[in-house]
């Protein structure tokens, strides 16, 4: 278990989106993977964090829905934290989004580096979350403003945003807030603070 602090504040989503043919050749090549990795069964849904309310720096909640993980332990790891809010989609909506969100996952589970995925539902302010654990911040990084590119097609403008905290496992920032506060200048809607 890493108990050192994380080794540098938070890169957010200041770079933008990755030039479109570079990002949709990532994500070209990540659906070649990921069928690769789906047939060989190599993607798992656990259940353990399923229903799990977290509660955030910013006043709002997200219930988990859905964990996506790989068999992979990172060499050096780090949190990745994404939001978005989707355009046009309200009441019954979400339900329909997080069904056809089963979907999209050939769309992040071939990227390098990838490890694992918690998919929470929309919060007070409608806002979708993922808290990923990735490989490497320079891979989350390219992932992220990667994915801005598919999420650009479906969200309200404005609305993307992403964190990534180096030498931090997700697990463990769930389990002791602290460790990102201690790592950060001014927690928001990113920060996970604990169950609601």
């Amino acid at each position: 278990m890493n108990t050192d602090r994380p080794s540098s504040t938070p890169v957010g989503a200041r770079s933008g989106p990755l030039p479109q043919s570079t990002a949709w050749r990532a994500v070209a090549r990540c659906v070649l993977e990921s069928v690769r990795m789906l047939t060989t069964r190599a993607v798992h849904w656990p259940r353990i964090n399923v229903g799990r309310r977290l509660r955030f720096a910013d006043g709002t909640t997200g219930e988990v829905y859905r964990e996506t993980a790989v068999s992979r332990a990172p060499h050096e790891a780090c949190l990745l934290v994404v939001c978005f809010r989707l355009r046009l989609v309200r009441g019954r909506g979400h339900v329909l989004f997080r069904w056809e969100s089963w979907l999209n996952t050939p769309l992040f589970v071939g990227f390098p580096g990838f490890v694992s995925k918690l998919w929470l539902a929309a919060d007070e302010q409608g806002r979708y979350r993922g808290i990923y654990e990735w490989d490497g911040a320079d891979r989350a990084e390219h992932y992220a403003r990667s994915l801005w590119r598919v999420l650009a097609l479906v969200s309200e403008p404005g609305s993307i945003d992403f964190r990534i905290v180096p030498g931090l496992r997700r697990d463990e920032a769930l389990a002791d807030p602290g460790l990102l506060e201690a790592g950060t200048s001014a927690p928001d809607w990113w920060c996970p603070i604990g169950p609601s």
